[in-house]
């Protein structure tokens, strides 16, 4: 068991920052240790404290004090508290000037709200073709803005914006047509409104110019970057092999550039994730996949999301889109990872369970985990709270 503490810088309600740490001892490691050394205890986020007075329980499920009052044992500028921590004492002498009685730290934990370019198949083929009961744009449409869709329920947790591509007619003169909505937060109704201006418009039947509706998205990101700290992601939905506009020489020469405009879009810091609507198996996508993720020779291929009806199609924008929005809650200083388990995190009031629920990473990141991290997604406005036993905290 580790008997080293670092000194934790506590203010009423408030953190203090430049605290230097500082090492303190156990009387634990006294010649003869104190009985209470001896005496088991609930580690667990919430648990009272069941130590003899004097005391407090550590991460290992023991009794130990740092020093006893009117010991000595924290050295000048620092006092003990009653239940064995070393704290500043307000002098000056110590690293700081925190409240005495040492508080438990509370923080908001913030999370990342990710930024997400949805890049939407709108050739012929979507319109001609169906998924049971229902043609493919009319499955797209449904599962991300119908009642269930997931930008429908997760518009508060990102930015969704789209652009939906064809080309402007089949002929050699056509060009790129693109209807876009501008990334934000609750953009559901927008989006909704530009899949549904694309119903019974006559759409070209034959072009489908992936590369350059990818390059288009990249742009948009250039133009217009997310908000900071938010990362960006497209999200890339087509039911077929991709090709230029136009009917001339080189209109069917997309496959490469799609590949291409996919890696360009990795190079510039944003991921692409490929869904492949009855498509039967096809290379092209998965090597669109491993270039929009940075796939190296010798490296297993990123997984790509190949649907032949509509319930896989709505499964997988959920699955794509939910493993984007993080369940991973950034704290404004690190915590020691040997007191995590000392700390209370609730969600909406729920207190959840270290280990199970929430873990710590890297010092400073609360990740929820299984019903926890539902919980988050699926909550429209969630309080999230924090709170860290004195001593927890390093500055």
């Amino acid at each position: 068991m580790n008997r080293l503490y670092l000194a934790a810088c506590c203010l009423s309600g408030a953190l203090a920052f430049g605290c230097g740490p500082k090492e303190f001892g156990s009387v634990c490691t006294e010649v003869p240790a104190p009985e209470a050394c001896m005496t088991a205890c609930d580690p667990s986020p919430g648990a009272a404290n069941a130590c003899p007075a004097g005391f407090h329980c550590t991460g290992d499920g023991v009794c130990d004090a740092q020093c006893t009052v009117g010991g000595g044992q924290c050295g000048e500028g620092y006092t003990c508290t009653t239940d064995g921590f070393c704290i500043d004492d307000g002098s000056g002498s110590g690293s700081s000037a925190p409240d005495a009685s040492c508080p438990a730290i509370n923080f908001t934990p913030m999370p990342t709200t990710p930024s997400i370019g949805l890049v939407l198949d709108q050739s012929g083929s979507m319109f001609d073709n169906n998924l049971g009961t229902v043609n493919r744009y009319e499955a797209m449409q449904t599962a991300l803005v119908g009642p269930q869709g997931v930008v429908t329920q997760l518009q508060a947790k990102a930015y969704f914006g789209h652009n939906q591509y064809t080309c402007s007619n089949g002929n050699n003169n056509s060009t790129l047509s693109l209807k876009t909505t501008p990334r934000a937060l609750n953009n559901a109704g927008a989006i909704s409104t530009q899949l549904a201006s694309a119903l019974g418009s006559g759409i070209d039947s034959f072009n489908t110019p992936t590369h350059a509706a990818v390059n288009a998205m990249v742009a948009d990101f250039a133009a217009n970057p997310p908000p900071a700290g938010s990362p960006p992601v497209i999200v890339l939905a087509t039911d077929g092999l991709p090709n230029s506009c136009g009917t001339g020489p080189g209109a069917n020469g997309g496959e490469s550039q799609s590949v291409a405009a996919a890696a360009a879009a990795h190079v510039a810091g944003i991921p692409v994730y490929v869904l492949a609507i009855s498509t039967g198996t096809s290379t092209h996508f998965q090597d669109v996949a491993n270039a929009g993720q940075g796939w190296q020779q010798g490296q297993p291929n990123v997984t790509y999301y190949p649907v032949n009806n509509a319930a896989q199609l709505a499964a997988a924008f959920q699955t794509i889109i939910n493993g984007v929005i993080s369940c991973d809650l950034s704290l404004t200083s690190t915590i020691d990872d040997a007191s995590a388990m000392n700390g209370t995190v609730t969600v909406n009031g729920t207190q959840l369970t270290y280990g199970t629920d929430w873990i710590l990473v890297n010092g400073n990141i609360i990740r929820l985990q299984g019903a926890a991290c539902n919980m988050l997604k699926t909550t429209t406005n969630p309080m999230v709270a924090a709170q860290f036993p004195c001593g927890s905290v390093i500055f």
